[in-house]
């Protein structure tokens, strides 16, 4: 991959994402997590900078 100027302006690397992870698609990794932010959500509600008018 050759480095051009753009690139190199970037502030943030691109990082190639291993295709082996594909094997984690829809599944749940951290159900304890998952339930716990849901509940948070149910309570708080979202920010509201996230939710359309």
């Amino acid at each position: 991959m050759k480095v051009t100027n753009e690139l190199k302006k970037r502030k943030t690397p691109i990082v190639k994402i291993d295709k082996s992870l594909d094997k984690f698609d829809d599944k749940i990794l951290f159900p304890e997590k998952l339930e716990k932010a849901n509940e948070m959500l149910k309570k708080i509600g979202l920010p509201k900078q996230w939710t359309t008018k």
